[in-house]
């Protein structure tokens, strides 16, 4: 079942984000898309969902109310647009910064070779270029951040802190100062966000993924757990190392 409702009070992508995640943590909500420019939400529910329920998820700020079906298809931006993208359509954003990354990496490195040195570039490159995109939207990053991180759920500054941790990470690993504890808060931070993508696939939650901050649109899924795992093995590699 699918309908379109109209939502009042967003002010901002922070707000949009804020709505979209809290509309797909409710029971038998398959998956909510917001739209800021014409406030509405398409709601994909597995059965019927009372108006009630949904005000009451959101914050008072927010007002939902139901478009109603004759005139879905006309006021709707949602009518005209494309036809719902695969999973690796929707990934091309990261699979493609990823690949950069990598190139860049490579370039770098390609007459070394201890590739130690390598790794170290690579996590420096990742966590510099991801934290630009979280620091693009800063009001709306830790919305979607605190919908799946335990930590940062705990700890609302956590999520503020994120990007600007990253930041810091990356220069670390770049100019090569204090590499070992850089490498530890990684494992430390990066198992603790893995712990919390991995609740979030086993529960089959459809939300937003923060890695790239909520200028792109990414949903949340097992490439989110593999570029995870991936620094966790290249931290834990080197430390051993």
């Amino acid at each position: 079942m699918k309908l379109i409702y109209h939502i009042e009070g967003m002010t901002c992508n922070g707000c949009r984000a804020d709505v979209e995640n809290k509309l797909n943590n409710i029971d038998d909500v398959d998956h909510a898309t917001v739209t800021l420019e014409n406030e509405q939400a398409v709601i994909n529910m597995a059965s019927h969902i009372s108006l009630d329920t949904f005000q009451h998820a959101l914050s008072p700020k927010y007002h939902i109310s139901l478009i109603e079906e004759k005139n879905i298809f006309e006021n709707s931006a949602f009518a005209k647009a494309e036809p719902k993208q695969s999973k690796l359509q929707q990934l091309k954003p990261l699979f493609l910064i990823l690949g950069y990354i990598t190139i860049a990496t490579l370039l770098l490195n390609y007459s070394r070779e201890n590739w130690n040195e390598a790794m170290l570039d690579f996590m420096g490159l990742f966590f510099i270029v991801f934290s630009f995109f979280k620091i693009l939207d800063l009001k709306g990053f830790p919305v979607s951040f605190k919908m799946y991180d335990p930590l940062a759920k705990l700890i609302p500054g956590y999520a503020w802190a994120y990007p600007f941790i990253e930041t810091a990470l990356g220069l670390m690993f770049l100019i090569r100062f204090q590499v070992d504890l850089a490498l530890l808060i990684t494992l430390v931070v990066l198992s603790i966000t893995t712990g919390g993508v991995t609740k979030t696939l086993l529960d089959k939650k459809s939300i937003q993924c923060a890695c790239l901050g909520t200028v792109l649109k990414l949903p949340m899924t097992e490439a989110t757990f593999i570029e995870n795992a991936i620094m966790i093995i290249m931290a834990t590699i080197m430390l051993i190392s």
